[in-house]
């Protein structure tokens, strides 16, 4: 599911600013752009995000505004006092003179040295981030949120559709065995004709029950009628397993569940296509395997 988030707060002048965007992804991935002087938090942030979310590719962006340079970084000038006396032997040596740009000595290794803030800055600038993190996450949520509300309208119509064709479907067995049951005493009669014999009602009944064994996909239905019933409790179900149509995002982690009650769907569906004899009941069946593959890419981007 996307998203976007963004918080934003102040510490002794100094503008912390976050943003967190969210695009769809089956697993977890975290990208996080952290500067010099909060480079210790990537753990933390790390963990209050997967906290938050369970699924997605998550861009996290922490950026300091009115910031001063000393904040930034520190001089190291024991180094940069080695450089200026290498180089002025060197002129020496040469019996030259040059001019020193000082712009030039600051991109020098080892010159400038970003500032690790002590103990108690750290702890201050930790509950600052982590704080306005979670403004950023709580808003995140809630787009997908409204996003997860359009995504079950979805997923709540390819499933009643599905439960349509399972009606005919059922409705269709019943019609289906007796259909057999004529055809096949018609053909066998048709054949007996020219050869003045009698057809043995007691063979046909037993060839028309091995049919109808063979045939069976009344257990099939069944089974996807449950797991159906489990889907759409699942994608209506609120915060706590209350039904309180607040979305899929509102549920928690519902995804992974939804994912695997789908794969039993269809093959639940594979089974009855590969029982089903009848050209009305396979194009149903079709029919379903179609909203089944639906369902399967939707609720991979499902919280």
């Amino acid at each position: 599911m996307t998203g976007f988030g963004q918080g934003q707060g102040q510490l002794d002048g100094v503008t912390y600013s976050v943003e967190i965007k969210a695009v769809n992804n089956r697993y977890f991935k975290a990208s996080i752009k952290l500067p010099d002087l909060a480079a210790f938090l990537e753990t933390d942030i790390e963990r209050l995000l997967r906290q938050n979310l369970s699924r997605g590719t998550v861009n996290y962006v922490l950026q300091l505004k009115n910031i001063s340079a000393n904040v930034l970084f520190d001089i190291d000038q024991r180094a940069l006092q080695q450089y200026l006396e290498k180089l002025g032997r060197i002129t020496s040596s040469a019996g030259t003179q040059c001019r020193i740009d000082a712009a030039g000595l600051l991109t020098l290794p080892g010159v400038l040295m970003p500032v690790s803030p002590d103990e108690e800055m750290a702890e201050r600038i930790r509950r600052m981030v982590l704080g306005i993190t979670q403004q950023a996450l709580n808003q995140l949520k809630q787009m997908r949120q409204a996003e997860g509300s359009a995504l079950a309208a979805d997923l709540d119509d390819h499933c009643k559709a599905i439960k349509r064709d399972l009606e005919r479907i059922r409705e269709r067995g019943a019609a289906v065995l007796e259909q057999y049951h004529r055809k096949l005493k018609k053909r066998v009669n048709e054949l007996l004709m020219s050869a003045k014999l009698k057809l043995d009602e007691e063979t046909l009944a037993r060839e028309v029950a091995i049919f109808a064994d063979r045939s069976d996909i009344s257990e099939e239905l069944a089974r996807l009628d449950s797991h159906l019933q489990q889907f759409i409790a699942d994608c209506q179900a609120g915060p706590g397993g209350d039904s309180q149509g607040q979305g899929l995002a509102a549920v928690g982690n519902v995804g992974r569940r939804l994912d695997f009650i789908s794969q039993e769907m269809l093959r639940e569906a594979n089974t009855i296509a590969s029982k089903a004899s009848d050209a009305e009941i396979a194009r149903c069946v079709v029919d379903i395997k179609c909203r089944i593959d639906r369902i399967k890419e939707q609720v991979q981007n499902v919280e």
